[in-house]
């Protein structure tokens, strides 16, 4: 009977789990859809490569959404278990809220693999991948992306604009060019005429500039003019593969463990490499706490209906994203240990869901949904009174 009541609780949790799994991807995918979409128009990007940097971004989203579908999931299927009163056919069977805990909590356990699984190997791949896709695209297209009457910063620290452009023969007219590769000394040149070539062994491109000047500040107060009747200009073409520069998100988790190995790593950066290794092993940990704050909550929640519970949800994911924030900026400050800095959410959200769930075993009201029915009461007869009057 256990085992088929088991079952029963697994897979009512499943379908709201896959619906919060697709809406909160969908959301965050949602940030990333304009610049996606303007690679495609503006730069002309084949579709195939931007459904590869979706697929690159998807670790790092599931990271965060899995902890979320786990926490809508089980407040949402417990939520309809209440209302039918199902909870409390099975009270009546013997069955208490600690006998429910064994499905939800394997439940938690597939979802706590498969995050870890993400955050130890999905999320370094991912992160390579797309920076090592976005270098390559531009590497590919260097001049193609060159067009006229547009303003281009494809090539580090450029500015390129043409008044007009030809990709035939490669000649453009009316030339503005803001070169801010050297800091110390930036410039602003105008050319009437140019022609664009480009040396793919030497990932060099270089523009032969006809009729124009170099401006460029001296000091606070002082600037310079240089005219000249012809100016060759060298602008090296990023190199795919080789420049990628790998950050503790980027890394592997031996990778991280080798350099906080090593007595040169600077101080700030090996903060933020044990902030890294400590986050990967505590955002799955997490499932277990979500699972464990859903079910009372769900269970309270009863008469809400899921328009409710998936408020109740945002608004409990909003306050441990908020407390997980504030620990890991006191943990780069170095006010906690890092270890402290990424767990103490996980603690206390942990310590919260434990006195919930005792609260809703021993059959006690939370206050909290107290205050929101005496809430919604008097909205209501506001709004008659409103209505009568």
């Amino acid at each position: 009977m256990k085992t088929t009541l088991y079952r029963y609780i697994f897979r009512e949790i499943s379908v709201p789990f896959l619906l919060g799994m697709t809406t909160f991807t969908s959301v965050l995918l949602m940030g990333r859809l304009l610049k996606l979409a303007d690679m495609v128009v503006a730069k002309g990007v084949p579709l195939s490569e931007i459904l590869w940097m979706v697929v690159y971004l998807l670790p790092y989203f599931c990271l965060v959404t899995i902890p979320m579908a786990v926490l809508l999931a089980v407040l949402l299927g417990f939520g309809r278990l209440s209302a039918d009163s199902e909870i409390t056919s099975m009270k009546a069977c013997g069955i208490s809220l600690y006998g429910l805990l064994p499905p939800v909590l394997a439940f938690a356990l597939c979802a706590y693999i498969a995050t870890t699984l993400v955050t130890l190997y999905g999320i370094p791949w991912g992160n390579t991948s797309f920076k090592m896709l976005v270098a390559k695209i531009v590497e590919e297209r260097g001049a193609n992306a060159l067009k006229d009457q547009v303003f281009i910063d494809d090539f580090p620290g450029l500015t390129i604009y043409f008044n007009r452009y030809s990709p035939q023969d490669h000649h453009a007219s009316g030339v503005l060019i803001q070169d801010d590769r050297n800091p110390a000394e930036p410039s602003t040149i105008f050319a009437a005429n140019g022609i664009l070539s480009s040396d793919p062994k030497t990932r060099i491109m270089r523009m032969y500039l006809q009729n124009g000047g170099i401006h460029r500040p001296v000091g606070k107060a002082g600037y310079r003019l240089i005219e000249f009747q012809d100016y060759d200009l060298s602008i090296n073409l990023p190199q795919a593969a080789k420049e990628i520069l790998k950050n503790e998100l980027d890394m592997s988790l031996s990778e991280l463990y080798a350099n906080l190995n090593s007595p040169t790593l600077d101080k700030k950066l090996r903060t933020d490499m044990e902030l890294e290794v400590q986050r990967r092993f505590s955002f799955p940990f997490a499932c277990f706490v979500f699972a464990l704050i859903g079910i009372p909550l769900g269970i309270q929640n009863q008469r809400s209906g899921k328009g409710a519970g998936f408020t109740l949800s945002i608004g409990v994911l909003i306050i441990y994203y908020v407390v997980l924030t504030t620990f890991k900026a006191m943990g780069e400050r170095g006010l906690i240990p890092p270890s402290m800095a990424m767990w103490s959410p996980n603690v206390l959200f942990l310590i919260f869901g434990l006195y919930l769930f005792r609260q809703t075993a021993e059959e006690r009201r939370l206050y909290l949904f107290t205050l929101l029915t005496e809430a919604g009461s008097r909205l209501r007869h506001r709004f008659a009174a409103g209505r009568t009057s």
